[in-house]
């Protein structure tokens, strides 16, 4: 018997450390689609008989988070339902079948088609992906490991903007050609799923060994249950909802340059070529030892996380400042990377660990999804937003000076929040 519980502890080990390398590589995946149109959008309009907006062109993105917030709740629910396994792989199928579709576009109403189901498809991977990680990585390595699984998506964006810049903007490839590459990366990822992510009935038998200390740790949790209901006000209470709003900003200007950074640096800085992707994909390659090395500062400082949101939150928000005012390439691009640096995916862990300590005991799921909700919907708020005042205005630094105020007002009253509780103690 002990034989037996060693060589399942081993193989977990083995598993765990391949969970987390698979969903990096999907973030990754996910990502390069996300940020390989953008570049290429003066190729777009130009494909497509070239009298498209900005709104237009700003609305091909409002569509994906559309498609992606939309599906959060029902792919959670389907996760616990019928599994992991049965969510990823059909959601990814709809993934690739749309970037083929989008590839194949001959309108922007069909890009948009596209894009909405591209949203729904890689929808399935948050909940897998977060029921994965909770369920099969050590406590003690959860974590490290889990920056390590976010870091995919900065190097998946970076690599997007990189190889758009150069294939289609710099060579003249067809903007097409990225679509190719986004579904070649969809297939392999599908092959990797299917080969390693357990089945329902290999998770029971796996899991089947912890069912006593899970029982027990249910056991010791009931009372707290049964004396703790969550309610609207314990969920919206001035701390918890500045918290929202803080959320909503760190994602609206995160969302916004990710979105429009390359076509700004093309068409109002001067930028050519692969530099344009090569300038963009230094927000998100800056924010991988960004997030690693502030979280284990989060985590060494328990009691400090506030101060590290708001000085996190604060310094971001001169980075974008000093990005859109700089005079010269040079500081522009020390803007660029110090934002990436103390950005959203450096504050993001340290919001949410704060987050998890403040929450209701009860309900804690609901408020993440709440949480969740309100950063995600400034993704399908700023990408349109931006274009139309890109339309108005002639420029989108406008659009970077919307993001510095959300995010100097949302840091400003989440740190209120916290003074008056502090007060009140």
């Amino acid at each position: 018997m002990d034989a037996t519980n060693e060589k399942v502890k081993s193989s977990g080990m083995d598993y765990w450390k391949k969970i987390v390398i698979l969903l990096c590589a999907g973030w990754v995946t996910i990502w390069v689609y996300r940020s390989a149109l953008s570049p290429a959008y003066p190729q777009i309009n130009e494909s497509l008989g070239g009298n498209i907006s900005d709104t237009a062109l700003g609305f091909i993105s409002t569509c994906y988070f559309f498609g992606y917030v939309a599906m959060q709740i029902p792919a959670g629910f389907l996760v616990d339902k019928i599994g992991k396994k049965k969510v990823l792989i059909p959601g990814f199928i709809v993934f690739g079948i749309a970037a083929f579709l989008i590839s194949q576009a001959t309108s922007i109403s069909m890009i948009y088609f596209g894009s909405v189901l591209a949203g729904l498809g890689c929808g399935s991977f948050y909940g897998s992906a977060y029921s994965l990680t909770s369920q099969n990585i050590p406590q003690d390595k959860r974590s490290f490991s889990t920056a390590i699984v976010n870091s995919g998506s900065a190097v998946g964006s970076g690599l997007g903007l990189i190889l758009s810049s150069f294939l289609v903007v710099q060579l003249q490839f067809p903007w097409q050609t990225m679509m190719y590459i986004s579904v070649a990366l969809i297939v392999v990822m599908l092959i990797a799923f299917i080969a390693i992510i357990r089945n329902n009935k290999e998770d029971a038998e796996f899991l089947a060994q912890s069912a006593v200390e899970e029982a027990k740790v249910k056991t010791e949790t009931t009372e707290i249950v049964e004396k703790e209901h969550v309610s609207m006000k314990k969920l919206f209470s001035p701390k918890m909802l500045f918290a929202y709003v803080l959320y909503f900003a760190t994602c609206y200007a995160y969302y916004m340059t990710v979105t429009w950074l390359p076509n700004f640096l093309g068409t109002e800085r001067g930028f050519e070529g692969a530099a344009i992707g090569f300038s963009a994909s230094l927000v998100a390659f800056a924010s991988i030892p960004g997030a690693l090395f502030f979280s284990r500062l989060a985590d060494k400082f328990m009691h400090k996380k506030v101060q590290f949101i708001v000085i996190l939150e604060f310094l971001a928000a001169i980075m974008l400042l000093l990005t859109v005012q700089a005079t010269n390439s040079t500081l522009l691009l020390v803007g660029l990377i110090l934002y990436g640096f103390l950005g959203k995916l450096a504050v993001e862990p340290i919001i949410i660990s704060w987050l998890g300590e403040n929450a209701p005991k009860v309900g804690i799921g609901t408020t993440l999804g709440v949480f969740n909700f309100f950063g995600m919907m400034s993704s399908v708020i700023a990408p349109t937003l931006t274009g139309s005042i890109s339309d108005a205005t002639g420029s989108k630094e406008m659009g970077f000076y919307i993001s510095v105020i959300l995010l100097v007002a949302g840091t400003a009253l989440f740190l209120l929040a916290n003074l008056k509780k502090k007060t009140a103690e």
